[in-house]
């Protein structure tokens, strides 16, 4: 609602062509999702289809991601997590909802938890709205089962603190429903992967059989 209210005193421009009234026109977006590329998330390798490369032993079955963290994605990011503009997770959302293929009806989503403080600072949690958008959008149950056990935050530290940091984060939250049904975990941006990898060992260890995962976008350390 208020963010409504204030796009109609100073709307919202497309994060791609600058087009008055929306974050992402229909042009800008079809340039995203026509011909998307596919990477390993960890290792960042081209892949001919989405799933995981042979190089990486990697906790989950397959993985999706709608782009590189550049150009028009990288602005609408930038301000859905650090300028305040809620309403873009239907936008992100949206891009992952094309970019994903049909699930199985009894796939669970599990957004990655995050830290208090951010949730606190932007006053919405950004991954639980985009996963919370896909999944009611597909009719899939969603269910938070892991929480954060530490407050690190992750931005600008190097590929070593990352995982270090990844290694313990995350705890049960609540018991896995049912053991023998896909666990789709949802992020925002993977840049080392570690987040995912080990998001999805934790829900291994609770039982899941499989995990898969999807982010909005990919990016790489400098």
């Amino acid at each position: 609602m208020i963010d409504e209210a204030l796009s109609l005193i100073a709307p919202h421009y497309c994060c791609g062509c600058g087009q008055i009234g929306t974050l992402l026109c229909d042009n800008c977006k079809y340039d995203i999702t026509y011909e998307q590329e596919h990477v390993c998330l960890v290792c960042k390798k081209p892949l001919a289809t989405s799933g995981n490369c042979a190089t990486c032993r990697l906790p989950y079955s397959a993985a999706w991601s709608v782009g590189e963290r550049k150009d028009t994605l990288q602005r609408l990011i930038g301000l859905y997590k650090f300028r305040y503009a809620r309403e873009a997770y239907k936008v992100l959302g949206t891009l992952l909802l094309e970019t994903l293929p049909d699930l199985p009806a009894n796939t669970v989503i599990v957004p990655i938890p995050t830290v208090t403080s951010h949730i606190r600072e932007r006053g919405y949690d950004h991954t639980l709205l985009i996963a919370d958008f896909v999944a009611k959008k597909r009719g899939l149950h969603l269910s938070q089962l892991l929480e954060r056990k530490t407050r690190t935050i992750q931005r600008h530290a190097s590929a070593a603190v990352r995982k270090k940091q990844a290694r313990v984060a995350f705890a049960p939250r609540r018991s896995i429903p049912l053991v023998d049904v896909p666990y789709l975990l949802i992020d925002d941006v993977a840049t080392t992967g570690s987040t995912l990898i080990y998001a999805a060992k934790a829900l291994k260890e609770m039982g899941a059989s499989q995990v898969l995962v999807a982010v909005v976008a990919y990016q790489t350390l400098d």
